[in-house]
């Protein structure tokens, strides 16, 4: 049985999706600021500190604490709650930040933790907390790209993440490994062993082009995957809107990648 609200929900769209969340009276759901698109008449907005979950129950200290924690993450102190306050049924609608794919997680199948990129989470279910994860590895903290400080999902509601490009699962046996570009990483369950690899090699580290570093995953549980991470559009985005490029395409462009490669952000 669950303990966070119990919400349905539908996504619409492909490359710029949409999460549709349908509230029953009293029901609530919670995102992050700016993530809002829609909602019917009848739902009441409130702006809460931290995720409104039961582990911000202890006073006005903890409170303080659980939401300044995620200034940690890069997000806000704030967090909207969206509470169907009339008798019928309600939607209100998310919608994604950049072209990408909207990923369900059903914490209650998922082991009631998730642990995601730190600007990975776009909505979920009131109860669900929404906290930090610290690398526990020194290697992974400092070469890690993405940070050692992660977002970690806990309850048995619904949540839902965003990831650029297309997204997609895998499943890792015991034992199994994949190894991935740092920023490809989307989200993984508390199972999957995360770690941070050098790819080694003089060739590799000048002329590869890919960065120094790279996440190794070992099973078994779940990971999820995406093709473009937004640190690489970005940095192609800014790339292309230089009017001299002399360098591209020659060792130059090689050479200046090496500390900032598409796999280091």
């Amino acid at each position: 049985m669950r303990s966070n609200h119990e919400i349905d929900y539908h996504i619409h769209g492909e490359e710029m999706q949409f999460v549709e969340v349908e509230l029953d009276p009293n029901e609530t759901a919670i995102a992050e600021s700016g993530s809002f698109m829609m909602m019917d008449d009848g739902i009441q907005m409130a702006t809460i500190f931290g995720d409104g979950s039961k582990q911000n129950t202890g006073g006005i200290l903890g409170k303080l604490v659980s939401a300044g924690k995620r200034i940690l993450t890069g997000e806000s102190l704030f967090m909207t709650a969206f509470t169907n306050a009339s008798v019928g049924k309600k939607k209100v609608s998310f919608a994604s930040p950049y072209p990408g794919k909207i990923i369900p997680l059903d914490l209650l199948q998922l082991g009631g933790r998730i642990i995601c990129q730190k600007d990975a989470f776009l909505c979920a279910a009131k109860g669900v907390s929404v906290g930090i994860a610290l690398q526990r590895r020194l290697g992974t903290g400092i070469f890690g790209g993405e940070g050692f400080i992660m977002q970690k999902l806990e309850g048995d509601g619904m949540a839902f993440v965003h990831a650029g490009g297309h997204v997609f699962a895998r499943e890792l046996k015991a034992g199994e490994t994949l190894k991935l570009d740092t920023g490809c990483v989307v989200a993984y369950t508390q199972t999957i062993d995360f770690d941070i690899q050098f790819v080694g090699g003089i060739r590799n580290t000048i002329f590869g082009g890919e960065g120094l570093f790279f996440a190794t995953l070992r099973g078994p549980g779940t990971v999820w995957i995406q093709t473009l991470p937004i640190s690489r559009l970005a940095s192609r985005i800014m790339q292309y809107g230089t009017a001299t490029r002399k360098e591209e395409g020659g060792i130059l462009g090689g050479l200046g990648n090496v500390l900032d490669g598409d796999g280091w952000r």
